[in-house]
C-alpha cells in the first residue's frame, strides 16, 4: 500500500510540475497569436494530430480556425500557414525572417547533423553549398546538356515496358530506377553500385524525418529522447548509409573522370574542401549530406510526380486520351525527344502542374521564424516552427474550382506556374529556399512522362476499374503513393 501511495504522489508531483511549466511558457507568449483550438495541459494540441496524415489533419484545423493557426505540439509552438496570402507574406515579404529550418531527430541523424543543403540552417554553409550546386549542376545549360542521359535511361525503361507487354508491371519500381539513374549519372558521372539500397534508405528516411516524433516535440525531455526507438532505428540506417557513401567516395577518388570527361559535382566539392578561404569549411560529412540531398530531393520527387501523373490519368481515362493524342501528334517522327521538344506540349504541362497541385512532392514545407514578426496581422514569436501546408493551399476552393478534381484543363483559364511566383501553387517552395533543382526536376518528369504516353497504352490489372484505384499517400516528409502503381502496358501501334 505504501508503495502505491508513493507512486501516486510521484505522478501527481510530476503532472503538477508539467502543468505549471506549461502555464509559465504560455505567460511568456505575446497576446496577439493566431487563432488556436482548445488545448490540453502538457500535450497542448498533440491529440489533434491523431487519425490521419499531418497535412490532412492540419487542413481541417485551419478550415475551422483560420488560414493562419497557432498550435502547441508538446513543448513546441508551431504556426500553420494554409493560404496563399499568408505564405506570400512569409516567403516573399519577410523571406529572410522565415528562411531558417528547425531541427528534427530524423534530419540530424540521416542528413549528417544538418550539414547538407536541404535541412541546413540559413547560414554561410547553406549559401555556399547552394551556390556550388546551382552553378555546377543545376544551371539551365547543364539541364539541357543532360539530355543524352535522359534519352539513354528512357530507352532502357521503354525496353522494360516492352518486355512486359500484356503483363502487369510495377511501374513505380521501374520509374524510380530510371529517376535514380538519371540523377546519379548527371551528378556523379556514373550509376552508383548500391543505388537501389540508397534509394530504399531515402524512402525510409523521408518517412521518418517529419519532425513529429515525441522527442522532437519535447526537446527538453532527456527521457523521451532516450526512449525514442525510432532514433535507434535511424542510427542503424545511418550506419548502412555511411557504408554505401564511404565506399562510393573511395571509388570516386581513384576514378579519373566521369561521363563528361571532366569534373563532376563531387570533384568540385573535394577541390573546394581544400580552399582555406572558404567562409564555411566543407566537411566529409557535408559531402555525404549533399549526396543524400541529391538522392532524396532529386530522385524521389521526380519519380513520385511521374507515378502520380500516370495514376491520375489512369483514373481519368478521358484525360489520358487527350494527353496521348497531343504527345503522339507533336512528337511524331522524333526519335529522341528532350526538353526543347516537350516545350510544345501545352496539355502535358497542364497535366504536370495539376499533378503537382494535388500531389506536391513535399506536402508540408518546414521553416523557422528567426525573430518576432507579424503575418496577416498576427504576431509570430521568435523560434516558432512554421509549417506551410502546400497540400492544403493546392486544394483550397478560394483559389481552385472543384479543387479535389483532377482537371488539367483548368490551366487554360488560370495562368499559374510552379516555380515560386504564384503562391496558390508552390510545390517547390518559394523565396530564398525555393528548390534549386526545380528545372532539372521538371525536365526529368516531363520528358519521361511524354515518352511513356507516346509509346504505350495502359490498362489496370485483372478486373480493377478506375474507381477501384487506391490513391492513398504515404506518411512522412514526401508524399508518394502508399501502394505501388501496377499497370499493364501495350505497345501503341500508330496504324491501328
Amino acid at each position: 500500500m505504501d508503495i502505491s501511495i508513493s507512486w501516486v504522489v510521484i505522478i501527481v508531483f510530476v503532472l503538477s510540475y508539467l502543468i505549471l511549466m506549461d502555464k509559465w511558457r504560455a505567460s511568456k507568449l505575446p497576446g496577439n497569436l493566431p487563432p488556436s483550438p482548445p488545448k490540453l495541459p502538457v500535450i497542448g494540441h498533440l491529440h489533434l494530430l491523431r487519425g490521419g496524415l499531418p497535412q490532412h489533419v492540419l487542413r481541417g484545423i485551419t478550415q475551422k480556425y483560420g488560414a493562419v493557426a497557432h498550435l502547441q505540439l508538446g513543448e513546441v509552438h508551431s504556426v500553420v500557414l494554409s493560404s496563399a496570402e499568408s505564405t506570400k507574406q512569409a516567403m516573399k515579404v519577410l523571406d529572410p525572417t522565415f528562411a531558417d529550418r528547425f531541427d528534427s531527430i530524423g534530419s540530424q541523424i540521416m542528413w549528417y547533423n544538418n550539414d547538407d543543403m536541404i535541412f541546413s540552417r540559413y547560414n554561410d554553409h547553406w549559401r555556399q553549398i547552394r551556390k556550388i550546386c546551382v552553378s555546377e549542376l543545376l544551371s539551365p545549360r547543364n539541364v539541357r546538356s543532360f539530355g543524352f542521359i535522359r534519352q539513354d535511361e528512357m530507352a532502357r525503361l521503354i525496353r522494360v515496358f516492352e518486355s512486359s507487354e500484356g503483363a502487369a508491371i510495377n511501374a513505380s519500381e521501374e520509374i524510380s530506377k530510371m529517376s535514380c539513374a538519371i540523377v546519379c549519372r548527371a551528378a556523379f558521372g556514373s550509376v552508383l553500385k548500391d543505388q537501389g539500397k540508397l534509394a530504399d534508405l531515402v524512402k525510409e528516411a523521408l518517412s521518418m524525418a517529419s519532425g513529429f516524433e515525441l522527442a522532437d516535440l519535447y526537446p527538453s525531455s532527456w527521457l523521451l529522447n532516450l526512449l525514442c526507438f525510432n532514433k535507434y532505428r535511424l542510427q542503424r540506417m545511418r550506419g548502412r548509409l555511411d557504408n554505401i557513401l564511404d565506399g562510393f567516395l573511395e571509388e570516386h577518388k581513384v576514378k579519373k573522370s566521369g561521363e563528361f570527361g571532366g569534373e563532376d559535382i563531387i570533384d568540385v566539392l573535394y577541390r573546394m574542401q581544400k580552399d582555406t578561404e572558404m567562409k564555411a569549411p566543407i566537411t566529409n560529412n557535408g559531402i555525404k549530406g549533399f549526396i543524400f540531398d541529391v538522392f532524396s530531393a532529386g530522385t524521389e520527387t521526380s519519380a513520385t510526380t511521374i507515378q502520380w501523373a500516370l495514376s491520375e490519368l489512369m483514373k481519368n481515362p478521358e484525360k489520358m486520351v487527350k494527353a496521348q493524342a497531343e504527345v503522339r501528334e507533336k512528337l511524331k517522327g522524333k526519335t529522341n525527344p528532350d526538353v526543347a521538344d516537350v516545350q510544345e506540349l501545352k496539355y502535358l504541362h497542364s497535366v504536370v502542374k495539376e499533378t503537382l497541385r494535388l500531389h506536391p512532392p513535399f506536402p508540408l514545407i518546414p521553416r523557422l521564424c528567426k525573430e518576432e514578426c507579424e503575418v496577416t496581422g498576427y504576431t509570430i514569436p521568435a523560434k516558432t516552427r512554421i509549417l506551410v501546408n502546400v497540400w492544403s493551399i493546392g486544394r483550397d476552393p478560394a483559389y481552385w474550382k472543384d479543387p479535389d478534381t483532377f482537371n488539367p484543363d483548368r490551366f487554360d483559364e488560370v495562368s499559374r506556374d510552379v516555380i515560386g511566383n504564384d503562391f496558390e501553387l508552390i510545390p517547390f517552395g518559394a523565396g530564398r529556399r525555393v528548390c534549386p533543382g526545380l528545372h532539372f526536376g521538371l525536365a526529368n518528369v516531363e520528358v519521361p512522362l511524354a515518352q511513356l504516353l507516346y509509346h504505350f497504352d495502359y490498362k489496370l490489372p485483372s478486373a480493377m476499374t478506375a474507381a477501384d484505384m487506391d490513391m492513398s499517400e504515404t506518411p512522412g516528409l514526401s508524399g508518394p503513393r502508399k501502394n505501388p502503381l501496377i499497370m499493364i502496358p501495350t505497345i501503341h501501334n500508330p496504324t491501328s
